[in-house]
């Protein structure tokens, strides 16, 4: 997964968590309260149990029970329950049942909360008191208990749960589409930094930059300089190269020169076979220059691909060969490849030069975008070449005939792996068509 959907999912889980424990913490406060509040009110109507004992020639009785009719309805759901020395007597709602109080040690006044199982097996919230009658009453301890049904408690609970869910579900997509737009926010750092590094790749910028967020400077600063030390690399590159074309250069013309002495002197196979040699020479480094110049600058350098396929073709129309050819370009305007113009020319030429030689009437340079390459294609009517031959020719030195074929094609092939790209090679009706993949 992206890191945008890795943090929006982990956020998620985490506003759920929290709204999930935040739903349980606040239902178990508002049982918590209405427990309370459950508890004060049997407390009022055991005050009123209290307040309305007399003692009659068969003993203590409630002369005036508390005024809600639940007491007086079988399993009304409100019970109370008075333990004395002279017996037990308790509601009618208990009917022929009565409270299981446990047997705990309470003192004068003291009061516990029991949850017990009541009639009908119903789970009840009972308040017990214990009290010492007065002479009036006959005196001594007696136990004096008011309860009520646990499910009108746990039904206020789940009430209360069901009116809160659509505010809990709510608050989870308003803080979920919050954490998404805190992550488009967040993360437009990162989608600015890979557009400023695709600028690099195609040579619209030099440099990331400073004008980032704190946590992308060290990022941004690695990668200028690892920029600048790769600009230091092609220099010495190209100083090594421009080294090895001077160094060369003297002792060809030394050879060339021994040969025309030699030629002079009468000796014409020994000065063929000299400047054969100091030709093939000149090729090979001319070959190897080009590779060394094309990997330096192929990776911040870009060439517009109509307009040097439009020199390229005017000066090739002045040749013998071009001359009797009709050229046709099919390029879009504006098109452009990662590549250096004079290197993008030379490979288009080395091309241009073989397909002149060999076509027939016509050749046709087309260029077309495919994903993030373009396809540039060389097309002539002539012979074609066999496809069991063509990965040699493409292969270092190889050669179709004496012209230098093979040479063109070799070099043209290294420039585009160079840029990241490749060459092929494909029939056509008739004839050959040879295709530049580039960046």
């Amino acid at each position: 997964m992206s890191l945008r959907m890795r943090l929006a999912l982990a956020g998620a889980i985490a506003i759920l968590a929290a709204l999930g424990l935040a739903a349980f913490g606040l239902s178990q406060l508002f049982g918590g309260h209405v427990e309370r509040r459950a508890v004060a009110e049997m407390s009022v109507q055991l005050d009123q149990v209290l307040a309305g004992l007399e003692r009659g020639e068969d003993g203590l009785t409630l002369a005036r029970p508390p005024a809600d009719p639940r007491f007086r309805q079988p399993y009304g759901g409100l019970y109370w329950q008075i333990e004395g020395a002279d017996g037990m007597q308790r509601s009618r709602s208990l009917w022929d049942s009565a409270l299981d109080l446990p047997v705990d040690d309470l003192g004068d006044g003291g009061i516990h909360v029991h949850r017990l199982i009541g009639p009908q097996g119903a789970t009840l919230l009972v308040l017990e008191r214990s009290v010492m009658l007065t002479a009036r009453l006959g005196g001594g301890p007696a136990r004096v208990a008011v309860g009520m049904e646990a499910a009108e408690l746990d039904a206020a609970r789940r009430a209360f749960i069901a009116d809160l869910a659509p505010y809990l579900g709510l608050l989870a997509l308003v803080l979920t589409g919050a954490g998404w737009a805190q992550l488009w926010i967040g993360l437009r750092p990162l989608q600015g930094l890979g557009a400023r590094i695709s600028a690099l790749r195609s040579g619209q910028a030099e440099r990331v930059g400073t004008d980032w967020p704190v946590e992308l400077r060290p990022v941004a600063g690695e990668i200028d300089a690892l920029l600048t030390a790769r600009e230091a690399e092609t220099d010495r590159a190209r100083a090594r190269a421009a080294d090895l074309a001077h160094g060369l250069k003297t002792p060809l013309q030394a050879l060339m020169g021994e040969a025309a002495r030699l030629r002079a002197a009468g000796a014409d196979q020994q000065a063929d076979g000299i400047e054969d040699t100091a030709r093939a020479m000149r090729r090979i480094v001319d070959r190897e220059l080009a590779r060394a110049r094309t990997a330096a600058r192929a990776s911040d350098v870009s060439a517009d691909v109509g307009q040097v396929a439009e020199r390229l073709l005017a000066v090739l129309r002045r040749t013998p060969d071009g001359d009797r050819l009709d050229w046709r370009i099919d390029i879009p305007q504006g098109m452009r490849v990662a590549l250096d113009p004079a290197d993008l020319s030379e490979a288009l030429g080395a091309l241009a030069e073989n397909a002149a030689r060999h076509a027939i009437s016509c050749v046709t340079v087309s260029a077309r975008a495919q994903e993030a390459r373009t396809l540039l294609s060389i097309t002539d009517d002539g012979p074609g070449i066999p496809a069991d031959r063509r990965a040699a020719l493409i292969a270092r030195h190889g050669r179709a005939d004496e012209t230098g074929t093979g040479l063109g094609l070799a070099i043209a092939a290294e420039i585009a792996e160079a840029a990241g790209g490749k060459l092929t090679l494909s029939d056509a009706a008739p004839g050959l068509t040879v295709t530049l993949v580039l960046p």
